[in-house]
């Protein structure tokens, strides 16, 4: 990595907890500023705008967190563990895997309306999301793990979607009870459909 290469990736692993946490309209370049305590002049060789940083934030962001889950799934032995693997690994939104939370729920309602660019790459990473808990579930189904008439495709929506709205509510009520009730339910459905 040439010294250039490696001044752009240390303001983007500063600048990216930022966005998350603050936003992309309420991070301000001097917030990224005073994290690196590099000049405004040396921020721009290196991103040509504040949006370009906000798009490597977003990806970033969402590399960490992927490369995070992925780690904890690839242990899992079974199908079954692989879904609750998933779902632990969200399970604490007061304490988030990533600083200022689930980046595809951050960035995704700040952006659904105002921002095209990076509403495509949460929507490429909430399809992501639920293609890697399909494949779970269609791989429990080929294992005998799980019901034949199981729909993987439906159900890996409903657990994005319950996890999501977990993070979402216990974010906004700064305690996990709310995420506790819905890890119950996804678990019972989960027991539902093993064989």
């Amino acid at each position: 990595m040439t010294k250039g290469e490696e001044t752009k990736q240390f303001i983007l692993e500063k600048a990216a907890p930022i966005f998350n946490t603050k936003g992309i309209a309420a991070t301000a370049m001097s917030d990224i500023m005073e994290a690196t305590k590099l000049s405004k002049g040396s921020m721009y060789v290196h991103f040509e705008n504040k949006d370009v940083l906000a798009c490597a934030a977003v990806d970033h962001n969402m590399k960490i967190l992927g490369d995070k889950l992925i780690a904890q799934i690839s242990k899992a032995k079974t199908a079954k563990e692989e879904l609750y693997t998933y779902i632990e690994f969200f399970s604490n939104a007061v304490n988030p895997p990533l600083t200022g939370g689930c980046p595809l729920l951050n960035f995704g309602t700040e952006a659904d309306d105002t921002n095209p660019v990076v509403k495509e790459k949460i929507n490429k990473g909430i399809q992501l999301n639920q293609q890697l808990l399909e494949n779970s579930i269609t791989k429990g189904i080929a294992n005998g793990e799980f019901k034949a008439d199981w729909n993987a495709e439906d159900f890996a929506t409903v657990i994005f979607a319950m996890m999501e709205g977990g993070h979402l509510m216990s974010r906004m009520s700064g305690n996990n009870d709310k995420m506790k009730v819905i890890i119950k339910t996804l678990k019972n459905l989960i027991e539902e459909n093993s064989i």
